[in-house]
């Protein structure tokens, strides 16, 4: 059964309990830096936010299976439907962003848990993330900032920049080598960083994590994508939904010792073995600029008992940012 989502307040709380450093001080670049750099580089549109702009709601529910039971100690495995508040969207700053293009798509999730608990998480359309670290990811922004006379970044700075940090093309080469997505719900979305999930007996597994769409991956063509038209993935979530044919399946590929867990831009190696934590359906989707998402953060450092965060640099330094922005958005009027 669905339960509805906590009070804003109740989640501006959370997010305000994650924005303590995590064990490094990359963490601590100022979160207001991140959102002006973010502004000046990709332009501001006021009450959207200020990465995935272009996006719309969903509801769905979530049964987590036997192997998430061993696992993990969450609620979110215990085997009963729990609730999702889910939000897809196109990569990027601009809300008119063209969705037939090849390019980054996402999918954020609240599960909303027994007794008012709340599990947030932020889900992208490749397996790793646009830098390794906080001061990396900020000089990348600042290196792709528009030339006030040309309009445009300067080739030159953007070259200097990625190749004293190459790590930053890593994300960019992988979205150039996939074709267009032919739905939200044909898309596999990773969660880029590692968590570890805690057992009855105490036992850590830590393990990064993908959403598997259960019809498989669908992509398009570039002419097929042209003739769709630059906004066709939110009516095309609309039609399939109400079929019962959006699900996907929530698999944590499992870390062994030795592996990198504190890098976004490091996967684990392909031969690490997946288990099955569950499996998310979508059952609605809302009307434009509508819908139970609109106020959410989904800070991915908002997390159930029984499952920890990483010491990536990167997931911690995600909240502080997150909230700021919700309360930028929320004073300009937040919109989808």
């Amino acid at each position: 059964m669905f339960t509805s989502s906590p009070p804003l307040l109740t989640v501006l709380a959370l997010a305000a309990a994650t924005l303590m450093p995590v064990g490094t001080a990359s963490a601590q670049v100022d979160p207001n830096r991140f959102l002006d750099q973010f502004e000046s580089t990709f332009g501001k549109h006021e009450g959207f936010r200020r990465s995935g702009a272009k996006g719309v709601c969903a509801v769905g529910e979530f049964v987590g299976s036997a192997q998430g039971r061993a696992l993990s100690t969450s609620s979110a495995f215990s085997g009963k439907p729990v609730g999702v508040i889910v939000r897809f969207s196109v990569g990027g700053a601009n809300p008119n962003a063209p969705d037939n293009t090849r390019g980054q798509r996402n999918m954020a999730l609240q599960f909303n848990l027994p007794q008012g608990e709340v599990w947030q998480m932020g889900n992208i359309s490749a397996p790793v993330f646009g830098a390794a670290t906080p001061e990396q990811f900020l000089g990348r922004l600042q290196s792709l900032q528009p030339d006030p006379a040309t309009k445009a970044a300067d080739p030159a700075r953007v070259k200097a920049f990625a190749d004293a940090n190459p790590e930053v093309l890593l994300q960019g080469r992988y979205f150039a080598s996939q074709p267009v997505p032919a739905s939200f719900g044909g898309v596999n979305y990773w969660g880029v960083h590692a968590f570890g999930f805690v057992n009855a007996q105490g036992s850590t597994q830590f393990g990064k994590w993908v959403f598997e769409p259960v019809s498989g991956t669908q992509s398009l063509s570039d002419e097929q994508a042209k003739t769709l038209g630059p906004a066709f993935l939110f009516s095309e979530l609309r039609q399939r939904v109400p079929q019962g044919s959006v699900a996907f399946d929530f698999n944590l590929q499992l870390a062994q010792p030795g592996d990198r867990l504190d890098s976004a831009v490091t996967p684990l190696p392909d031969d690490r073995r997946k288990v099955t934590l569950g499996r998310l359906t979508l059952t609605s989707v809302a009307a434009d600029n509508q819908g139970d998402c609109v106020g959410i953060t989904f800070n991915p450092m908002v997390l159930p008992k029984g499952v920890v965060a990483s010491a990536d640099p990167m997931l911690a330094a995600r909240a502080a940012p997150y909230a700021v922005g919700l309360g930028r958005r929320l004073t300009e009027g937040a919109r989808q």
